[in-house]
């Protein structure tokens, strides 16, 4: 599961044109993203790049706030802890798939 400030509409697009086969839910406003301490301003310098390329955020996330989520990744277990977390605002900086993989065998093979 995935979760944007993007305006339904778009999100139904991305899958359809990505071919996605997993849920995407819609933060208008980032307002859980905001709960979880997750939001930052896009400033001035990125804003205008971000125009240049034809990606208006205030079109696709649906308010003027130019706010984005830092990207993050949560697991939770089955009695509703979190299992693992990870947030950088360095988008390019992520974990690997099998790090995930393998929490997520763990989990589902603990009794």
């Amino acid at each position: 599961m995935s979760i944007t400030p993007q305006l339904p509409e778009h999100i139904e697009a991305n899958i359809k044109d990505e071919k996605l086969d997993f849920e995407i839910l819609s933060d208008l406003g980032n307002v859980v993203a905001r709960e979880y301490g997750l939001v930052f301003e896009v400033p001035t310098y990125l804003k205008e790049a971000y125009l240049g390329l034809g990606l208006d955020l205030a079109k696709f996330n649906g308010d003027d706030s130019w706010t984005l989520p830092i990207p993050a990744n949560f697991v939770v277990d089955q009695e509703g802890s979190i299992a693992y977390s990870h947030g950088d605002p360095d988008y390019r900086r992520r974990p690997e798939p099998d790090e995930i993989i393998e929490l997520l065998a763990g989990i589902r093979a603990d009794p």
